[in-house]
């Protein structure tokens, strides 16, 4: 998962997300302004509910559309999808990113990459939040404790090694993704 794009994955490709929400938020905010200047109950007010209520829906069936094609090209195309098992609700809020968080509809997203998963007889492995993905180096293995979120190029402090913090968070993943696979198929 990523800030910028929906996802970065293990070859550095991204998923540009168009941000349905923040695309429609100042439309949103003018209808909500509407409406908080009308009397409540009169049919003007329901009226106006009513058009709010209608482009929050065609903002959800937008991202429900676009997370749609993208898990079943993925699912499609793949065997074997390694991901984070993140909690996005806690995330938005202790990292007061509320709105781009949720915009990007990480757990609407792994969901439908689930079922589509198991649809096509491919398997998707969930690897632990917790696993740190993104302070370990993916050349040397080596651990950098003082990783700050700000921070976007990780810079290895053993062997140097200079990537995008996202793409080598993709990288462990993958790996220790493939790891507990083939751990799991041993047994």
């Amino acid at each position: 998962m990523s800030l910028e794009h929906l996802y970065v994955d293990s070859n550095g490709d991204t998923a540009e997300f168009p941000r349905f929400y923040c695309q429609q938020e100042e439309k949103l905010a003018k209808l909500q302004h509407v409406l908080s200047g009308m009397k409540r109950g009169s049919k003007r007010y329901e009226r106006q509910k009513h058009k709010i209520a209608k482009l929050h829906e065609k903002i959800a069936a937008q991202r429900r559309d676009f997370l749609d094609k993208l898990s079943y090209n993925l699912a499609y195309h793949y065997d074997v999808i390694c991901i984070e098992d993140l909690n996005m609700h806690a995330m938005a809020q202790s990292l007061h990113l509320g709105k781009s968080v949720m915009d990007v509809g990480w757990g609407m997203f792994t969901r439908m990459l689930e079922y589509k998963c198991k649809r096509f007889g491919h398997t998707l492995v969930k690897v632990d939040q917790w696993y740190a993905s993104s302070k370990t180096c993916c050349h040397c293995g080596a651990k950098k404790d003082d990783l700050a979120l700000s921070d976007r190029l990780y810079v290895c402090p053993v062997c140097g090694n200079i990537i995008d913090r996202d793409w080598q968070a993709a990288i462990n993943i993958k790996e220790e993704g493939l790891r507990l696979y083939h751990q799991e198929q041993a047994a």
